[in-house]
């Protein structure tokens, strides 16, 4: 479990987080979602220790990460899988060598413990007979999928997925949201999402955090959004008109 405790950062006079308490559950995809500039990607590089917060608390399993040496959040870092928006692969390396890569780095297993680790996790996204092949030679959904056995290659308690559908058609959207889901369940990971994608908040969001101009203006699950009468989170979802033609077919409710 990772808890927020009244997190605050500003960029000299300028506030971006403004007070943000919230809790990141284990075994359940988190999702923070919101308007471009409100803040959440601000939030999920504090949470990672890409940028330092303000004042407040980020609890770790009670483990405080904001007052943890340099040192001490190396280590915690290596209880973390990272997807990113890209998916950041290394285009000299093969498949295999790029899932291999954090445990060459931070693992004591031997090459061959190593190796069986990796094929492990490519079976696990169902990308074993691609192993050879170069990051160029695969299709972007394939390159994802590489991603996120790169992620667990560690085993990690904290999964962190920056925009995970960002650039994939909507059929590929499913198949790597329903990933994450299920690799989430399986390892009792606390997962953190941060998503624009309205299909992902609506299948998998199992704890959804709305933010809005840096701050924490909304928290339930996908099946609340629908009669949700926050205005300012039912402008955001049912953004189109279709989606609000569907909210009005499902609750009554018109605007």
């Amino acid at each position: 479990m990772i808890e927020v405790k009244d997190l605050y950062k500003s960029f000299e006079d300028k506030e971006v987080l403004k007070g943000i308490s919230t809790v990141f559950e284990d075994g359940k995809t988190n999702l923070i979602i919101g308007q471009s500039g409100s803040g959440k990607t601000v939030l999920m590089k504090n949470l990672v220790g890409l940028l330092d917060p303000t004042s407040g608390q980020i609890l770790y399993d009670n483990r405080d990460f904001v007052k943890m040496s340099k040192k001490e959040k190396v280590f915690m870092r290596r209880e973390m899988g990272m997807i990113f928006q890209s998916a950041a692969l290394f285009d000299s390396m093969s498949v295999l060598e790029n899932v291999m890569f954090p445990l060459d780095m931070f693992s004591t297993m031997t090459l061959r413990e190593r190796t069986k680790r990796a094929m492990d996790c490519l079976d696990r996204v169902n990308l074993v007979g691609a192993e050879q092949k170069f990051p160029g030679e695969i299709s972007g959904g394939m390159q994802k999928r590489v991603a996120i056995a790169r992620a667990i290659a560690l085993n990690p308690k904290y999964l962190f997925c920056d925009e995970p559908n960002s650039g994939l058609d909507p059929k590929t959207s499913l198949v790597i949201d329903e990933l994450l889901h299920s690799i989430t369940h399986e390892f009792n990971m606390t997962t953190i999402i941060n998503t624009h994608d309205m299909n992902s908040v609506m299948g998998i969001g199992e704890n959804i955090i709305f933010i809005y101009e840096g701050r924490k203006e909304w928290q339930g699950v996908s099946s609340e959004i629908m009669g949700s009468t926050n205005k300012r989170l039912t402008d955001f979802i049912f953004a189109s008109d279709l989606l609000k033609e569907m909210r009005e077919a499902v609750t009554g409710i018109h605007k």
